[in-house]
Formats: structure tokens, sequence, C-alpha cells
């Protein structure tokens, strides 16, 4: 029987890869402490030096926690080509961190475009419309991208490479979703489906549908809530994703409209056998994150009986 196994991320304590959303921050060394006190046994990177980049002295701190690496998020602007050399060689560099580190299982680059810095998709996350998204040639040059990452990525670090799905890229609504997968190498990049994402970007579509639309991608799984009533409102009232996030548009887990449960059957009946990881993204200052951490954590584990039943 696959093991229930949950880590966090940094995202949950407002360390979030944004410009302008740099604040009064926490410390790794807190951050991490906290994530272990709370009952996690995974953690993802964070923005590039965050945490110690120097392999050795990330594995202590880890190794110390007890904790596994889990990933690291590297944003890439795909549309642009100019940006294609640039954002390789960042994944492959943060790549080689996260696998001198790795342990079991094997942590992921977790590839994304460069979310909330195109004014109109920004302003329009969680409502795009197909006119928002990217032209044929565009879509080409994105999945071209794409491809080249992961293949270097697996090249230099024998490490996989998921592309994260995102409110504020190019990669947001289902079609979205659907249009990427349909353009890349399933032998160089994959899927990590994040439920909360999902919900806000599709307009509170059906995160089970979902998760069965693209299982055959699925490598990773991020576990993020959406509250449907602040998401009525962003959309009603025109909020950018930023002023949306303040809101807590992404709110605990089981606060929200996904269905958690369900989507534990789900994970169970197709063999996931991954590590969840929760995030709940925060701008840096939002409530208070060890005590939000604790009781998602302790939320999971109300239902992860639906995991092994």
């Amino acid at each position: 029987m696959p093991q229930f196994r949950v880590g966090n991320a940094p995202c949950s304590w407002g360390s979030l890869e944004f410009e302008g959303t740099k604040g009064e921050s926490i410390g790794y060394a807190q951050m991490l402490d906290e994530l272990a006190a709370t009952g996690y046994t995974g953690t993802e990177l964070g923005d590039w030096g965050y945490m110690p980049t120097e392999p050795a002295r990330l594995g202590e701190e880890l190794a110390r926690r007890g904790l596994v690496m889990l990933g690291a998020f590297v944003p890439v602007a795909m549309k642009h080509r100019e940006a294609h050399a640039a954002g390789i060689a960042n994944a492959v560099k943060t790549a080689r961190l996260l696998a001198a580190v790795a342990r079991d299982p094997k942590p992921f680059l977790v590839l994304a475009d460069e979310n909330g810095t195109v004014p109109g998709r920004t302003l329009n996350a969680g409502r795009v419309t197909p006119a928002m998204g990217l032209s044929g040639s565009e879509w080409r040059v994105f999945a071209e991208g794409a491809n080249a990452v992961g293949r270097a990525v697996a090249a230099e670090t024998g490490l996989a490479t998921v592309l994260h799905h995102h409110c504020a890229g190019y990669v947001e609504t289902p079609e979205e979703i659907a249009r990427f997968l349909d353009l890349t190498d399933p032998g160089a990049i994959n899927l990590v489906f994040d439920t909360g994402h999902y919900a806000y970007g599709s307009g509170g579509a059906d995160v089970i549908a979902g998760l069965d639309r693209f299982r055959e991608r699925i490598r990773y799984v991020h576990f993020k809530d959406c509250e449907p009533e602040v998401a009525r409102r962003a959309r009603e009232q025109g909020w950018d994703y930023f002023e949306a996030l303040r809101h807590g548009v992404f709110c605990e887990l089981g606060k929200g409209c996904v269905d958690f449960p369900a989507v534990l059957r789900r994970l169970r009946d197709t063999g996931y056998s991954g590590y969840t990881l929760v995030e709940q993204d925060v701008l840096p200052g939002m409530g208070a994150p060890k005590e939000s951490a604790r009781r998602n954590r302790e939320y999971l584990r109300t239902i992860e009986h639906f995991f092994h039943s």
C-alpha cells in the first residue's frame, strides 16, 4: 500500500517568486523548523538563494530536520525565444543543486511561465478568455522552450521536469493545459497538477475532471484550496491576481471548493505514489503561516483514510 506523504513549501510562508511581493520575509531556518514541527516531511527549494545553495550545507539543513527535497519552481518566459537560453541555464543550475541533495523520491524541476509579468494575464487571472491566449506560432515557441528545458535538465542531472499550470501565466485554463501537453514531449516534460490553480484558473471547473483528463501526464501533485466567494468577487470586481491573493483566494485546505476526499480517492485509484505538496500562497506578512500549516496538516490527517481505503 503506498504511503500518503505530505510536504509543504516556502510559498506558504510568504516566499513568492514575484517581483514586487518581497516584504518582511521569514528566514529559511525558521520556515524549515516550522514546516517540520507541523508534521511535514518534504519541502521545495523556494527562490534561488532563499535556502543555502551550497549542496553540503543544504543537505545538512534538510537531514537535521528529517526532510526530503521535493522540487524547485523555475519561471521562464517561454513565449520569447530569446529567453530560452538563460532559462535553460537557470533550470540546469537549479536542478544540479536538487540532484546533489536528492533522496527518495527524486525531486522535480518545476517549470513555469514567468507568471505575473504580462499585464493582461495578471489582470484577468481566473477569468481569461481564448482571445487572451497565445497564437499558434507563440505556442510552438513556448513548447519548444519547455521541451528544451526538460531535455537539458534530464541530460545534466537525471531529474524529471514538470510544468506548473498557474494563474497569471499563459498555461492557466484547462484548454491551455491541454494545448501545452499536446505540443510537448512526455519524454521531456510532464505536469504537476495544482488543485487550487486549476479550480481558480478554470472558473470553478471540477478538479476531479481535471485529474482524469490529464492523468497520463501528471507526475506530481500540489494541494491548494480555492475560496469560491473570493473567486466570485475577484471576477465581478476585476481584481488582478495579486489582489485576489491578498483577499485569500487560496484559503486553508478544506475551507474552499476543492473536494479533497475525492481527490485522494482518485489519486489512490490511479496508483499515485508520490508526495502531495501543500501550498497556500500568501504574500509576505499575511496570516500566521505556522498555524495555517498545522491546520492544513491536521485536516489532511482527518481525510487521508480516503487514500488508503
